[in-house]
């Protein structure tokens, strides 16, 4: 099974404990995901984010209806945390969120490692683009969320060349947003 990295980097200009607050409630998923995906959480019980939270969903990937459940296996506020795939599309979906201060603000760091069935011309001709488009929109609207109050000098150098990929000693594809 190939693994595919891609990473995504955000630069927002409010503390971290404002933006991890804003991660931390997972009903905030919806705001952030494209209508396309039409993204829906059906859990029911209390979404108290912690160690072994399992939350469901219900997406479409390309139009195709699919159950998602994720678990929460790493929780430590405010630095990160990681959701890993228990159900869904992906053979392999984890997805790690980093929070970092910098320049006055907070980079928001997305991590995901996943396999997806089909393997890399699944991955390079569809999965890849979805995962650029979703990525895009979420970055665009976690800008509109927490507007930009000024725009330190080292902003340029935070933000990632959405085109630029690399291939890691391991073979696998790197994707930078």
């Amino acid at each position: 099974m190939r693994e595919f990295t891609f990473e995504s980097d955000l630069w927002l200009p409010r503390p971290r404990h404002e933006v991890f607050s804003f991660f931390a409630d997972a009903r905030n998923l919806e705001i952030i995901t494209p209508p396309w995906v039409r993204f829906k959480i059906i859990t029911a019980a209390s979404l108290k984010m912690k160690v072994g939270l399992l939350i469901d969903y219900k997406v479409h990937v390309r139009r195709i209806p699919f159950h998602w459940q994720s678990e929460i296996t790493v929780w430590e506020p405010p630095d990160r945390f990681v959701d890993e795939q228990r159900r869904g599309p992906y053979r392999q979906w984890i997805h790690e969120h980093l929070f970092v201060e910098s320049a006055g603000g907070t980079i928001c760091k997305d991590i995901v490692r996943y396999s997806v069935p089909g393997g890399w011309l699944v991955e390079r001709f569809l999965v890849r683009r979805d995962l650029k488009r979703i990525f895009a929109f979420r970055s665009s609207k976690l800008a509109q969320l927490f507007p930009k109050s000024f725009t330190p000098k080292s902003a340029h150098l935070i933000r990632k060349n959405a085109t630029d990929e690399t291939i890691t000693d391991s073979g696998n594809i790197s994707l930078c947003e």
